[in-house]
This record gives structure tokens, sequence and C-alpha cells, in this order.
């Protein structure tokens, strides 16, 4: 019962934040978000980074991202501290993917990609449900393989990598990676085909 009230409040700030219907109420609403959520969030960045300055860093590019997709948000879908975690991960592994890789443009293109897609608006609302629906079902998918295992898979199709790539920027065996690749995506197929 807590949960569902705790839920509540986090939906009804992400529709205050998405409405922007009074002057300053947008404002007001993220802060009191950033003051429910960001301990919690802040746990998971750190997780991702290992590194308590990146996280910082990382929650906050994730709040202002929040703060640009809160009208994307659909309580039906997922619960609202999910959605945000989701978007921290998210936010985290562009964070080290651009630490990591001399490849700094393709991550700008890529993120500004992402951005013109999510705050597209000449997206069909039909369109738009189905994808956050993919894009849940794929995070939930992505969640259920070894760390290592989603981190070698995330980063070659995010970012395009060969798989000698990989293993060069991981220090990994190539069979290693190839092989991590290949069960990945066949665990991946199994479980999306369970949403499908």
């Amino acid at each position: 019962m807590a949960h569902d009230l705790a839920d509540t409040e986090l939906v009804q700030l992400l529709d205050r934040i998405a409405t922007r219907a009074r002057p300053g109420d947008a404002e007001a609403a993220l802060r009191s978000l950033y003051d429910l959520t960001s301990s919690k969030l802040y746990g998971v960045a750190l997780r991702v980074v290992g590194n308590r300055e990146w996280a910082e860093d990382v929650l906050q590019d994730a709040y202002l991202n929040i703060w640009r997709i809160a009208v994307d948000y659909r309580a039906s879908l997922s619960p609202p501290m999910a959605w945000m975690g989701v978007i921290v991960r998210s936010r985290a592994l562009d964070f080290l993917r651009r630490r990591n890789t001399e490849r700094i443009d393709t991550a700008v293109e890529l993120d500004d990609y992402i951005a013109d897609t999510v705050a597209g608006d000449s997206a069909d609302p039909m369109d738009t449900s189905q994808a956050s629906e993919q894009a849940w079902a794929l995070h939930e998918c992505l969640r259920k393989l070894e760390a290592r295992q989603r981190e070698v898979v995330s980063l070659a199709y995010l970012r395009d990598l060969s798989h000698s790539e990989l293993a060069q920027q991981l220090k990994l065996p190539l069979g290693t990676v190839k092989t991590w690749i290949r069960r990945g995506l066949e665990q991946l197929r199994g479980c999306m085909a369970r949403f499908a």
C-alpha cells in the first residue's frame, strides 16, 4: 500500500513536470522528484560507473533527461522508479562509453539521434506506445543477462563496434567476446519472444 502511494506521488510529479502548466510548478515538481528519488538513483549510477564523482555527473544528466522526456512517461507501462532507473542506467552506460573510447564524435551523434527521436514531434501515439513497450521489454531482457555479457552486447550494438574492437577495448580474448555476444543474443531472442 505504501509502495502504491509512493508510486502515485512520483507519477503526479512526473505529470506536473510534463505539463508545465503553471510557471515554476514544473521546476518545483522536479525538485520534489529529485528529493524523493535521487539517493536510490545515485546508487544505480554508482553501481554502473563505480566512481562517486562520475555518478553525480550521470545523475545530473539523467534528471535533465527526465525533465525533457517526462511527457513520454506512461504509468501503465512501467512504475516510475523503474522508468527513471532505465534512464539513469542508460546515461551511465553512455558516460562509460564516452570515457572508454576515442570515438567521442560517434557517441555525440548517437546521443543527438536519441534526443531527436525522443523529442520528435511527429511520432504517432501508437508508435510511441509500442516503442515504449518494446524498450521496456528489451530493458527487462537485458537485465537478465550477466553484467559483463550485457556490457559486451550493448557496446557491440549501440556503438557498432566489431568483435576485435570490443576485445581490444575491454581487454578480453576475442573468443570470449564472440561467445558472450552469441549467447547474449540467443538469450535476448528467447526473452523478447515471450513479450511478442
